[in-house]
């Protein structure tokens, strides 16, 4: 075990029966236990499991889309700045100071270097050390020794991935038929045309779930998109990292109810069943993406804790329908969608959050309409035993 994962790699006593329950045959599995969502110290133990090792998203490839773009984000606990390089190669680094570990950069943007404010060591985009004043009567310092630490970083299907681990598994395999089973959609072709920022107070699983099960369309989404969904189909066996299910709709499941008759084109060459409805992939562990027929739609999911999570809508669309005409007018339909469906789901993942804390919630049972949501429970509770 690297030092990355061995500080908190320990089940606090008692859950491992618990999540063993997960882990059931489908049908009779039971739900994560309540200490999943609140609990500190599965918390770290998800930092150090779930976060600091496989792989974790961080999104749509060209949100980075000009040389020195940046983003920086907390992943199980360590600050990380994405950016695009010199070369136009996205690359990952440990956004700590080789000098005092202060942060590098915050936030997100553009820049030719990454310079620290507190002494202003300065590095290249390819993580060299490529300033440090006053250094010059330090003997034998190296600025060769003293660059950032790199991540591994790999790209597919328009995503980028980032791993901690100094030896990952290897990504395709950690994929494992993901591009096949999405193979209708032109994953790695279409284009973000938003990227919006937000927090929710409650943990981060409950907000990506919330993303992938069909059974509260009808109590929390009555008057927005419950009429839009039929019954979903039986979820997909599927071969790596993630979990996958189709469900027919009735018009487009990217537009509210009322405005199905302002659907955009369909993606170009997409034929066959995909044309009748969405599939909704959850990439383990914090990537969830909805297909449709004209549209991709997908959230970033960090923990902030236990209680909250740090989250992003993005939207994509295929480049002919960026370039169509009235696109900018047309596709504010699309975006109030979205942000109304999120409108809803917020207060009631609050209230499920406060309900967690209770000391007498407890374990339930998964509906049919929640496959994908018990497929997560399933690899989680496995990730977490490991270290058991």
């Amino acid at each position: 075990m690297s030092a990355l994962t061995t500080r908190s790699s320990r089940l606090p006593q008692g859950l491992a029966d618990d999540l063993a329950a997960c882990r059931a045959p489908a049908g009779s599995a039971a739900t994560l236990p309540p200490a999943c969502y609140t609990d500190p110290e599965v918390h770290a133990l998800e930092d150090a499991v779930i976060f600091r090792q496989g792989w974790v998203g961080v999104g749509r490839s060209d949100t980075w889309s000009a040389n020195g773009d940046y983003r920086t984000f907390e992943i199980g606990g360590v600050p990380v700045v994405v950016v695009r390089d010199d070369d136009g190669h996205l690359r990952a680094y440990a956004n700590s100071c080789s000098h005092r570990s202060s942060q590098i950069m915050q936030g997100e943007g553009t820049c030719a270097r990454m310079r620290c404010r507190f002494h202003f060591w300065t590095y290249g985009l390819d993580g060299r050390l490529i300033g440090a004043p006053s250094m010059q009567r330090t003997p034998d310092f190296d600025t060769g020794a003293h660059g950032l630490t790199e991540f591994a970083l790999s790209e597919r299907h328009g995503f980028a991935l980032v791993s901690l681990e100094s030896d990952p598994p290897e990504i395709d395999a950690w994929l494992g038929d993901f591009g096949d089973l999405h193979a209708d959609w032109p994953l790695a072709d279409v284009v973000t045309t938003r990227r919006r920022e937000f927090t929710v107070d409650c943990n981060w699983k409950a907000f990506a779930e919330v993303f992938n099960e069909y059974y509260h369309l009808p109590y929390v989404h009555p008057d927005s998109i419950d009429d839009t969904y039929e019954e979903p189909d039986a979820p997909d066996p599927v071969n790596g990292a993630y979990a996958s299910q189709f469900g027919a709709t009735v018009g487009t499941g990217a537009l509210l109810d009322d405005t199905q008759d302002r659907a955009l084109p369909t993606i170009p060459g997409l034929t066959g069943r995909p044309l009748t409805g969405v599939r909704y992939s959850w990439l383990f562990p914090n990537l969830v993406v909805a297909l449709g027929q004209e549209a991709l739609w997908m959230y970033e999911v960090y923990p902030d804790g236990p209680d909250r999570c740090r989250c992003a809508q993005v939207i994509c669309f295929p480049q002919a329908t960026i370039d169509g005409p009235d696109f900018e007018e047309r596709v504010a339909d699309y975006y109030e969608r979205f942000d109304v469906a999120l409108s809803e789901d917020i207060p009631m993942l609050v209230q499920q959050h406060a309900g967690q804390r209770s000391p007498f919630a407890r374990q339930g049972r998964y509906s049919y309409l929640e496959p994908s949501v018990a497929a997560f429970a399933d690899w989680y509770a496995g990730r977490l035993l490991s270290v058991s």
